[in-house]
């Protein structure tokens, strides 16, 4: 926009253009005011909800951060864009909301969190225990900067969080699933069935004589939407990316070796220790234990009379840096079946006992090289990707095409003569030279000819395009497409027979005739699956037959056509198990779990949605827009 708008104002014209728009706007703002055109919010507010603002940076703090965690997930950054296609925005906005609802709640009645509870409820929290089962401070430092919290801002979250709690549990405290809500799921997630079956196909079809010209040519007639030329547009793209300018770079050894010495560490491989550890409360415990384990007692014994498991003693194979310090320096320098001094550390006095030695491996340059080549390449490639960026944009600010502007800059350009919107040439194959996860094609389709484009984030660069030409979709004729309305006719005379020939064969079974002889009739087997619920996939059963077995009774049958009708089953269902309800069963028990959660979360909703309506919700669509790119 705010290049359209530097073109639109650089010759006389558009100057005046220009200036009549931005009098209208200051005239506007002189009418109305700027209060009156945010209805009423401040510059950075985002939603009030009571007498609870979300501000601007807050809310673009919370959709960052659930962006960049989706982004992990799918292993690639989301575009504003594709959040706003997921409908993320509004997720967010509403969860975001519903959380302030609360927090207003709260607030109105008072409800207050202790420092000493926020504490007790972090270090209780089993994400941040470490291997000993206690709170780990480093492992709660990474675990929150990871998801980009300082301990500050967690430690609010998490009062928030546990004064939501306080409400949300009062609403669906005492919840108790219907006893016969939990019988009639259980029986239908747990009944099963047992088919016999047969499956018509081509050879069950007979001979199919080609169609006539006439037959044909009214076929395609009446299917010629089917056979219809999609939209193709031909484009031009070009890419910058640290991946793609690293290939250009030449990196000496004594740059690679440099920075091999420094990440040696990390690409070595550490040495690695089976070790057994116990934890006392003080030294004369621990000194006292080791002298029975000298004595011939094992650590499995001891752990048990401390009421510890052996997975609780047993910490595995383990590298020094997973390990406290002061037992990781002590442990690493035992020999193999040796039992450790008391050693003192920060959760109390441990004996620990070193199993088995797995030595360590030290990298090797050589093997190493050519990846510490690229990291460096990729590196100040970056450097490289953030010049050519402001120099393509200068070229695109001045009116230069994209393939020119490439080609000025030494860049490559591709040129896709045409492509559907499926990324697919006239030819019906995937067009072979875009890059996989280059989303240019929806980009292209949703753009037009002569139009400047903002150019595309892709693998920490760029990507820039031009739609050069656009060919409309059209009727074809039946001799561009003969082949293909022959195929298309031919499987719709299989799937007509069969269906008659399934249909017949129905009404045989209903009339008391046996699947077997059918089967032998027409030179099919009798096929079976015994023993599945709905939700399961036996061997062969395609998930539309398993679907109308639950709707048939015990000895009746029915059809159902596979593959888009070339292949037809016939099925009769043979045995039905209504099983027994065991309301003890741990099934039934996480079912109960499951069901009260659903009924809590419905009850949740709807207090939630009573409180934004009582208390007052409003929302700056205009900051709503800036912060998830809608204006853009």
């Amino acid at each position: 926009m705010l290049r359209g708008m530097r073109k639109a104002s650089s010759n006389w014209v558009g100057k005046t253009i220009m200036a009549v728009v931005m009098g209208v706007l200051i005239i506007s703002f002189g009418i109305w005011g700027i209060a009156d055109i945010f209805r009423g919010f401040g510059q950075s507010t985002l939603a009030k909800v009571g007498h609870t603002e979300i501000s601007l940076n807050e809310f673009r703090q919370i959709y960052t951060d659930r962006l960049q965690q989706i982004g992990r997930q799918f292993g690639r950054p989301l575009t504003p864009d594709q959040a706003r296609a997921f409908g993320l925005d509004r997720q967010v906005l509403q969860q975001t909301i519903a959380e302030a609802a609360l927090d207003e709640n709260a607030r109105q009645m008072g409800l207050g969190q202790s420092d000493e509870q926020v504490r007790q409820l972090i270090m209780n929290d089993p994400n941040f225990k470490g291997v000993d089962g206690k709170f780990d401070a480093n492992r709660f430092q990474g675990l929150i900067r990871n998801f980009g919290y300082t301990e500050q801002r967690y430690v609010a979250e998490q009062r928030k969080v546990a004064l939501r709690r306080q409400i949300t549990g009062t609403i669906g405290a005492g919840i108790e699933p219907p006893k016969t809500m939990l019988e009639v799921a259980t029986r239908f997630q747990n009944e099963q069935r047992s088919i016999e079956f047969v499956r018509l196909d081509t050879a069950q079809a007979g001979t199919i004589d080609p169609p006539s010209p006439e037959a044909l040519a009214a076929y395609f007639e009446d299917h010629k939407v089917q056979f219809r030329a999609p939209e193709y547009r031909k484009i031009v793209f070009a890419m910058i990316s640290p991946e793609e300018i690293a290939k250009w770079s030449d990196v000496s050894d004594d740059d690679a070796k440099k920075l091999f010495d420094q990440r040696k560490n990390q690409l070595s491989t550490p040495e690695k220790r089976q070790i057994k550890q116990i934890v006392f409360p003080d030294a004369a415990q621990a000194q006292a234990a080791r002298e029975r384990l000298v004595g011939g007692m094992s650590f499995e014994d001891l752990g048990k009379e401390r009421g510890l498991t052996a997975s609780d003693v047993d910490l595995g194979l383990v590298t020094k840096s997973s390990l406290e310090p002061t037992v990781g320096n002590a442990a690493f320098a035992l020999p193999v079946g040796e039992i450790s001094q008391p050693i003192q550390g920060p959760i109390g006095v441990s004996i620990v006992k070193v199993e088995k030695i797995e030595p360590g491996a030290e990298a090797d340059y050589a093997k190493f090289a050519a990846d510490v080549k690229r990291s460096i390449a990729t590196e100040r490639a970056r450097t490289k990707v953030g010049e050519l960026r402001d120099k393509m944009e200068d070229e695109r600010g001045a009116g230069t095409s994209v393939a020119d502007a490439a080609q000025k800059l030494g860049l490559t350009a591709v040129t896709i003569d045409a492509v559907d919107r499926s990324g697919r040439a006239p030819n019906g194959q995937p067009v072979a030279n875009i890059p996989p996860g280059l989303d240019v094609v929806s980009q292209a389709f949703n753009s037009d000819v002569g139009v400047d484009n903002d150019p595309i984030s892709f693998k920490g660069g760029y990507v820039w395009y031009d739609v050069l030409a656009i060919t409309p979709s059209r009727d074809r004729n039946l001799d561009e497409v003969r082949d293909q309305v022959e195929a298309r006719w031919r499987q719709d005379q299989i799937a007509t027979k069969l269906k008659a020939k399934a249909t017949e064969m129905v009404q045989k079974l209903e009339q008391g005739g046996k699947l077997a002889d059918e089967a032998a009739a027409v030179n099919a087997k009798v096929e079976s699956a015994s023993g599945f619920k709905r939700d399961d996939t036996p061997a062969g059963v395609p998930a539309n037959i398993v679907a109308a077995a639950f709707r048939t009774a015990k000895d009746g049958v029915g059809q159902a056509p596979v593959t888009g009708g070339t292949e037809v089953i016939v099925f009769r269902v043979t045995d039905i198990v209504d099983p027994a309800v065991d309301t003890a069963s741990d099934a039934v028990k996480k079912l109960k779990e499951s069901v009260g959660k659903s009924l809590t979360d419905e009850l949740v909703a709807s207090y939630v949605n009573k409180l934004e309506t009582d208390i007052g919700t409003t929302i700056n669509q205009a900051a709503f827009a800036q912060v998830t790119g809608a204006n853009q």
